[in-house]
């Protein structure tokens, strides 16, 4: 199978102990240190439910699901990080490389300066008439431990995934599937019961 040669990946390490080498063939890859995870780190100083690596199209970053103690990547705690080529993730007294294979393109967190700008509206809820400009490559809505979705800029468009809770977002009324979807003006995005329209301009 020459998936794996062309996937990006991951890998565990205890000192120079290879622990688990896990190529990223889907969307979502948690880390944590219950059995369930994709990524078992067995040390009492991590989450159960630690991290999570959503990857779109050949992108990939990483989320903290608010861990106790944190993640640092390249010794810089972060919340929400774009892996590069060579990243790597410390957890306790373990380390995870991150590696992308010679060949595989990734998008560059920079933006070109071209593009069109992109707004949220917040049409319910506590923030109703609020407006978010998505300045970012990555924008995350919701509330962590309930339900978390993501708006990343890819070079075709704006592109909503799910990361985390049992109900996928509502787009346009209808709940999205496991992969990332290219939102339009216009599109009407619900989450936790809050109503967001998604404009481009």
């Amino acid at each position: 199978m020459d998936t794996e040669n062309k996937s990006a990946s991951l890998t565990l390490c205890l000192g120079d102990t290879r622990l688990q080498h896990l190529p990223l063939t889907k969307e979502r890859i948690t880390i944590g240190r219950r059995p369930h995870n994709d990524m078992v780190v067995d040390h009492p100083t991590v989450s159960a439910d630690h991290a999570v690596v959503v990857t779109l199209f050949n992108d990939s970053f990483l989320e903290d699901l608010n861990s106790t103690n944190g993640t640092l990547i390249n010794g810089q705690p972060v919340k929400k990080h774009f892996l590069q080529n060579g990243d790597v993730i410390e957890l306790a007294k373990y380390t995870i490389r991150y590696h992308v294979p010679p060949g595989v393109s990734t998008a560059a967190p920079a933006i070109a300066s071209a593009r069109r700008s992109a707004k949220i509206r917040v049409l319910s809820g506590p923030g109703a008439g609020r407006e978010l400009v998505l300045s970012k490559p990555l924008t995350s809505l919701g509330r962590p431990g309930v339900q978390v979705a993501v708006i990343l800029e890819r070079p075709q468009g704006y592109c909503l995934s799910h990361v985390e809770g049992q109900n996928h977002p509502l787009l346009n009324g209808k709940a999205i599937g496991a992969s990332a979807i290219l939102l339009a003006s216009g599109d009407l995005i619900e989450l936790s019961g809050t109503q967001m329209l998604f404009k481009l301009e």
